[in-house]
């Protein structure tokens, strides 16, 4: 059988670069203001943004280097070398000490934001957990644990960021409140999340949120999350309530998305589509189970390979798996796990499962796997070493398979976010 994974990897590379910011960034930043530009950037493309803002206004247009200051927190190991603006690496997906200094610096720098200053907040996918603000009443610990439990539930991003945005100072429009006396404030987004909603992205720091307390309550209650009794009361408190529309917080803010799942799944296609492969696109805002998405996708794969096709069946979206082991993983990896069990014995079939941010899952390391690739080599090595996948899945330990099988894919910080790339490929 011939190779696929070079190919694998060139669609999943188009998917990336579709949605870089050094390419989507540039067009869309406003003229310098009469005062300064203010840069607020967070999430795993942050570093990215805040360089190529610094190109733009500097070496474009040539303003005043003392009218540009800003601060961007990413993720650790997501950090670029900048001029003006301050990079701070801070942790993801539980906070850290250093997203809660910067999420404090972020809300006073906004807070100094004069009728003469652009307030420009550039926010990717990972910027919920970068900028860690909790509410009075509820410390960093009891905030961090709250984080963990809710990794751990299965719960979509959409419910976690309800939950998140109403024990937060910074999330749920109130980083717009906050820098409400600017001349005008931009937010220009990555979208990372299902139905590009810019109240999620981010935990919608800076537009008004829909969501409620009791809504927050709700689901505590739903997936029985551990949390003390102060996160408790904070989720009781009605002035922790987010910001909605009538807030004169937005009365100067506006929101543009510079980039979304569906354009990099769209280039993923194209990709797919010029090699002679017939596709099947399934979407950019697939959500669910991992394992129980990978059982839907492999029946349309034996489908096609039972047919006689040639097809690629491309998705994206954000999986999510509900941990009941002890083991090491990410939804792509395990998603990848559930392919190779449920197609071990189709031959000429290959797949990739990966996050465009490379990094799927884990513990928060630059060296974390962006997801895994299997194919006929997987297959065989299952058998000759023995390996059991229905045993890794019930451990939730898809790192610790395929780091045996030499299947994990490895590509460090994209420095962006737009959700997760799928592709099966039935030759």
């Amino acid at each position: 059988m011939t190779d696929r994974r070079p190919f694998l990897r060139s669609i999943f590379d188009a998917a990336v670069a579709a949605a870089h910011p050094d390419v989507v960034l540039a067009p869309r930043l406003r003229p310098a203001p009469k005062g300064r530009v203010i840069v607020l950037a967070a999430g795993k493309g942050a570093g990215a943004m805040a360089a190529a803002a610094e190109r733009h206004y500097l070496d474009a247009l040539g303003l005043d280097p003392a009218r540009l200051v800003g601060i961007a927190t990413t993720r650790h190991g997501h950090g670029v070398p900048t001029r003006r603006i301050k990079v701070v690496e801070a942790g993801h997906p539980v906070p850290d000490e250093a997203g809660l200094r910067a999420a404090d610096d972020t809300l006073r720098l906004a807070a100094e934001a004069t009728p003469d200053d652009l307030l420009l907040v550039l926010l990717t996918g990972g910027g919920s957990a970068n900028w860690i603000a909790p509410v009075e009443g509820v410390s960093f610990a009891q905030k961090q644990q709250v984080n963990r439990a809710l990794l751990r539930s299965g719960a979509p991003i959409g419910e976690m960021n309800t939950v998140r945005k109403h024990l937060s100072r910074i999330k749920g429009g109130r980083l717009a409140r906050a820098g409400q006396h600017a001349a005008e404030i931009v937010t220009l987004a990555i979208s990372d999340v299902p139905h590009d909603d810019p109240s999620a992205i981010a935990s919608g720091p800076t537009v008004p949120d829909p969501t409620t307390l009791a809504d927050a309550r709700a689901l505590v209650a739903k997936y029985n999350l551990s949390v003390d009794d102060a996160v408790r009361r904070a989720l009781d408190d009605a002035g922790n309530e987010s910001c909605k529309p009538e807030d004169p917080a937005f009365a100067h803010a506006t929101f543009e998305l510079l980039a979304k799942p569906k354009a990099s799944i769209d280039a993923a296609v194209k990709v797919a589509q010029d090699a002679g492969y017939a596709t099947i696109a399934l979407g950019a805002d697939l959500e669910g189970e991992a394992r129980e998405v990978a059982a839907e996708h492999a029946r349309l794969a034996l489908k096609a390979r039972s047919e006689g096709s040639r097809v690629a069946i491309l998705s994206g979206g954000e999986l999510t798996v509900t941990v009941r082991g002890n083991g090491h993983g990410g939804p792509n990896q395990e998603y990848a796990l559930a392919l190779a069990d449920l197609l071990k014995d189709t031959p000429n079939v290959s797949a990739l499962a990966a996050d465009t941010d490379g990094a799927d899952g884990g513990a928060g390391s630059a060296t974390d796997p962006a997801g895994a690739m299997i194919d006929q080599a997987t297959f065989a090595k299952m058998k000759t070493m023995g390996l059991d996948p229905r045993a890794y899945l019930d451990n939730n330990d898809a790192t610790g398979f395929f780091a045996q099988t030499g299947d994990l894919l490895l590509t460090g910080p994209t420095l962006t976010n737009v959700n997760d790339v799928r592709v099966i490929l039935v030759d």
